[in-house]
């Protein structure tokens, strides 16, 4: 069953009354706006960008913040929707088909999750995800910017290099997609630095 943005958008407002934290709420509409700009600039579905941007972190409704990676990739499939809605709560924190290539620490050992994400063949919808939940909290900002941000909210950890290293392969990745520097969609990031 396919999601529309404005019914993932519902998703996630029937999360902000019942919770405490609701910055993920507005992180999630951040990323999913963001991912509409650059999939309108490369002639891909902004719907489905869209889309996807808003459901990647809807397991943080649903469970443990710490795993609502699979708590969400387990939520939008219980609900019935088509499985590149749920991979992507999946996928949205894991760069080069690597667990460890992530941000905060060495994620707990769920073997389904590891192997999933190791066989998983990721599309360009999904990368421009993993770029703009790099670039988002609930505005628009740099990589630069946001990593300082989620390192000194999270920590430094052995693998922070490598997801840091991955986070600018990545950027790289979309600007030449592009053919420009995927900043110029976003002249708001200046109120930002």
């Amino acid at each position: 069953m396919k999601l529309k943005s404005e019914e993932a958008l519902n998703l996630l407002e029937n999360f902000r009354d019942k919770m405490e934290d609701t910055h993920w709420i507005d992180h999630s509409i951040c990323v999913g706006n963001t991912a509409g700009k650059i999939a309108e600039k490369l002639n891909l579905d902004i719907e489905k960008a869209k889309t996807l941007g808003y459901i990647h972190d809807i397991g943080k409704g649903v469970g443990n913040f710490h795993k609502h990676d699979i708590n969400g990739y387990n939520y939008i499939k219980e609900l019935g929707y088509d499985d590149e809605y749920a991979d992507i709560c999946l996928t949205h924190s894991y760069l080069n088909n690597d667990v460890m290539c992530t941000a905060g620490g060495i994620p707990e050992d769920i073997p389904f999750r590891t192997t999933f994400i190791k066989n998983h063949k990721y599309t360009l919808y999904e990368k421009i995800i993993n770029l703009c939940d790099l670039m988002c909290t609930d505005n628009v900002m740099t990589v630069d910017k946001r990593l300082i941000d989620i390192i000194l909210r999270r920590g430094a950890y052995s693998n922070t290099q490598y997801h840091v290293q991955a986070t600018y392969k990545l950027k790289e990745y979309i600007d030449s997609n592009l053919g420009f520097n995927v900043y110029e969609l976003f002249p708001e990031i200046k109120k930002h630095l």
